[in-house]
Order: C-alpha cells, then structure tokens, then sequence
C-alpha cells in the first residue's frame, strides 16, 4: 500500500500568538521568518560558487593556468592585469582576445592552454618573459593580431613566419633571430600594420612586401643597405619608422611617392646625398626625422608627432 502523504506543518500554538505581536511590537524589524523555523530548507554545495558563467569550462581551466581569476566571468570583470573579450556564441561563450601583462615568473603558456584557447584573434603579451611557447595550428589559423613587447625572451623568424593569418604583428624589446625581414613577411599577405623594433634584426629590407601596409616600423635594429622600391611603391603606407639601423645610401626620390605618408623617421642611420625634392610634395607629410645621417641639407627634421 502507499503510504499516506506527510501532513502539512502546523500552525503555531495559539498561545505564542499573543507572545508574537508584543515581540514583534518592541522589535518592529524582525520579521516572522525571522521567528519562525521554515516550511522546508534550501539545500547548497559548500562547493558551489556564488556567480556563475557561461564561458566554456575548457577555457576557464586554460585561463586559470594562466594565473587569471575566474571567480567571476572573466568576459565581463577582467582583471587589472589582464583583459578578455569574449563573444557571444551559445551555450558556452569563448575567448576571442587576451591581454597578458606583468606575468609572474611561474606562469608558462603551455601547449594545452593555448589548444584550448584557439579561439583567440587577438594576443597580446606585454612584460611576459615566459619560456618559448608552440602554438597549436588552430590557434595559428585563428589569431589575426599578436604583440610582443618586453615578453617570450627570444623568438625565432621561422617561428612568427607561421602566423599568416595576421593583420597587426608588433614585436618590441624581443630578440628575434632571423637572417632578415624577409623570412618573417614572405607568407604574410594580409599584413596591414607592421612592427619589429628594438629586436636585434639583422639583414636587409625585403625586396618584396605586402602592397597594403599602412604602418612599418624596423626602428632599433641592425638592418643594412639600402631602401628598396618595395617599400616605396606603398601608396597606402601611412608612417614608416626606419630609424636606428645601419641604412645607407641615398634616399630614393621614388620616396615621394609614397603619397599616403604623415611620418617618415630615417634618423640615426648612414644615409648620404642630398634629400629628394620629391618628399615635399607628399601632401600629408606632417613629421619627418633624417637627423644624424651624412646627409647635404642643413635641416633634416620638419614637424612633429
């Protein structure tokens, strides 16, 4: 037989009735909850988080090998140190850009967190001397921007060469080993914004380069020769930083056809002859910096930044 139902729980007893008003009467913000043991008890995991978030659980594991906090969503509270932004796909949202900064000396970026996070189209790493990483090829595929700056120790040319995909490569205060330019850029036919400074570069400038560039920067380096017609024939090159390096020759009057230029910096190099009459008719030329080259002219720096 079934047996019969549990009965309701009962009322309090009439007498406590007169005992509740006049407690209730001298405490007026005590409430009969308060007072009263509940009808039934909600039950809770010790274990369970107060906040919950919809990022995928293979991704939060990565991110907290990483040394990032995920008590609370990482999409919508970064951290001071490190930013995400996630997108909005369902069930599980996902990583689609991360900013690592000041990493402390035990974190490794590893090859199963970053599998994990092939999500990404953006990583930046900023004062994060990690060991040498590999990157799995889903993340080479996916990534469209990558920064280094004062992080990684050393990277080699074969290694960035692999990010074909990219649209913004920025590598600043790393040493990069590489017999030139070239063996990094070969392969990187969407690359619009370029940046490879302060990185030991030797070799010389690519006499090849993607035609839609709008930003070089090679200052700081230890590249030789002289500026080749790749780079000049640019029209959409925007600021080209050639600085610092052990260019030489003469500045190429195809310089001026460089119609689309507001910076040009070729200072602190070896260059010689005269300054082509061609770069004053660079309509937007609003900065440019030939100081400290063997240059004619007795001015070599024209507006500012």
């Amino acid at each position: 037989m079934r047996p019969p139902p549990s009965p309701p729980p009962s009322p309090p007893p009439p007498l406590l009735l007169p005992f509740l008003l006049v407690f209730l009467f001298i405490f007026p913000n005590i409430t009969t909850s308060q007072i009263l043991p509940p009808t039934h008890s909600p039950i809770t995991s010790p274990s369970s988080s107060s906040t919950t978030t919809t990022l995928d659980p293979k991704q939060i594991r990565a991110l907290q090998s990483l040394n990032i906090p995920t008590s609370k969503d990482p999409c919508s509270q970064p951290s001071y140190q490190n930013a995400t932004i996630c997108d909005n796909t369902t069930p599980f949202r996902h990583v689609t850009s991360l900013t690592l900064s000041n990493c402390p000396s035990y974190v490794a970026l590893s090859f199963t967190a970053l599998k994990s996070l092939s999500t990404l189209h953006t990583l930046h790493l900023l004062n994060c001397h990690v060991p040498p990483i590999r990157f799995p090829p889903e993340l080479i595929s996916s990534l469209r921007s990558f920064t280094a700056v004062n992080s990684l120790r050393r990277v080699t040319g074969a290694w960035l060469s692999q990010l074909q995909n990219l649209t913004d490569l920025t590598i600043t205060n790393v040493q990069v080993k590489a017999s030139g330019p070239y063996v990094i850029l070969a392969h990187m036919n969407k690359l619009q914004s370029l940046t490879i400074s302060h990185a030991n570069l030797i070799g010389y400038l690519p006499g090849h380069i993607h035609s839609k560039l709008t930003h070089i920067d090679f200052s700081g380096n230890q590249l030789k020769g002289n500026i080749p017609i790749s780079i000049t024939i640019l029209d959409t090159l925007q600021s080209l930083n050639l600085s610092s390096n052990s260019l030489s020759g003469e500045i190429p009057a195809s310089i001026g056809d460089l119609i689309s230029l507001n910076f040009l910096s070729l200072a602190s190099n070896s260059f010689s002859g005269s300054i082509p009459d061609s770069i004053s008719a660079v309509p937007g030329l609003v900065h440019m910096d030939l100081s400290s080259n063997q240059l004619n002219e007795f001015y070599t720096e024209i507006g500012s930044v």
